[in-house]
């Protein structure tokens, strides 16, 4: 088959894409200490190996992998989670998958169009991630922390006027909060009997979820003295927060970003503003002036 210079090239790139995640996927498969998980890492190397001397038949040619890339995606499965990993670099820009389908005329790469929609997704569902299991402890710690501690915040702004006696009053608030979302997550978990989730680990999820969240929002207040500029600031990091989990969700879970950034950033805010006015409105009322 004729090819022109611009298809070889084209051949070269997925070459590169292939066996960069093939030896990925072996790195992770090393690593992984669930025998499942390590066994389905496994299957996609060979698979992206495969795919990757296929093309070599059309390109004669041996290419390197990019390392750069193995290592930033190795990291991130590291820390990350192994499933945000996958999932992140198997819908970046730098993967040529969804090109195959533009070679209609060539029956391989029809076949690796079909390999990598299907077959490696399925794959990919099989992974058990235990961190994944215990994502609706994460969000109901993180999402109860936004909501009620950035309207508490708010409303202590105006209400005690003085930056230190808000982190304060925010610190012990928090903890507070934090222990008995926790102690809630533990007890409702427990009644509902769910064997893949342990009681414990989804409280500690929950905990530390609102722990990270009160530490980061009260931090403004602690370091600036002004507290309508650590308002903005507590205000921010609460958006930087949201944005940051959420997209980290709708990696993992394969969810819209935007309609869950909104939806929490509208909520969050919203109780926010009426907070910031209730402790307006108590202020003026009561005549008193912190």
């Amino acid at each position: 088959m004729n090819l022109v210079q611009q298809d070889i090239n084209n051949f070269i790139r997925f070459q590169r894409n292939e066996i960069t995640e093939s030896i990925l996927y072996e790195r992770l498969a090393l690593i992984e200490k669930d025998t499942n998980n390590s066994r389905t890492l496994k299957l996609i190397a060979a698979e992206e190996k495969s795919h990757y001397n296929i093309l070599k038949k059309y390109t004669g040619k041996d290419v390197a992998p990019d390392y750069k890339r193995i290592a930033r995606f190795y990291l991130l499965a590291r820390t990350l989670g192994l499933t945000f990993a996958i999932k992140l670099m198997e819908s970046s820009e730098e993967n040529a998958h969804s090109n195959y389908d533009k070679y209609a005329n060539i029956p391989d790469l029809q076949r690796l169009a079909q390999d990598e929609e299907v077959h490696e997704q399925k794959l990919i569902a099989l992974i058990n991630e235990e961190r994944l299991e215990y994502m609706g402890s994460v969000v109901l710690g993180l999402n109860d922390a936004l909501v009620e501690f950035t309207g508490a915040l708010a409303g202590f702004t105006l209400a005690l006027n003085d930056s230190k006696l808000i982190a304060l009053t925010g610190s012990i608030t928090g903890i507070a909060a934090a222990l008995s979302m926790a102690s809630s997550e533990y007890l409702s978990t427990k009644s509902e009997g769910d064997d893949k989730k342990h009681p414990v680990k989804a409280a500690v999820y929950t905990g530390i979820a609102y722990l990270i969240t009160v530490v980061s929002l009260v931090a403004p207040f602690i370091l600036i003295s002004n507290v309508i500029i650590a308002l903005a600031v507590m205000l921010s990091m609460a958006l930087v927060i949201i944005a940051l989990f959420n997209y980290y969700y709708s990696v993992a879970r394969g969810e819209s970003f935007r309609k869950r950034f909104t939806e929490m950033a509208v909520l969050s805010f919203s109780v926010a503003g009426i907070s910031f006015l209730i402790g307006y409105a108590l202020k003026t009322f009561t005549g008193i002036d912190a």
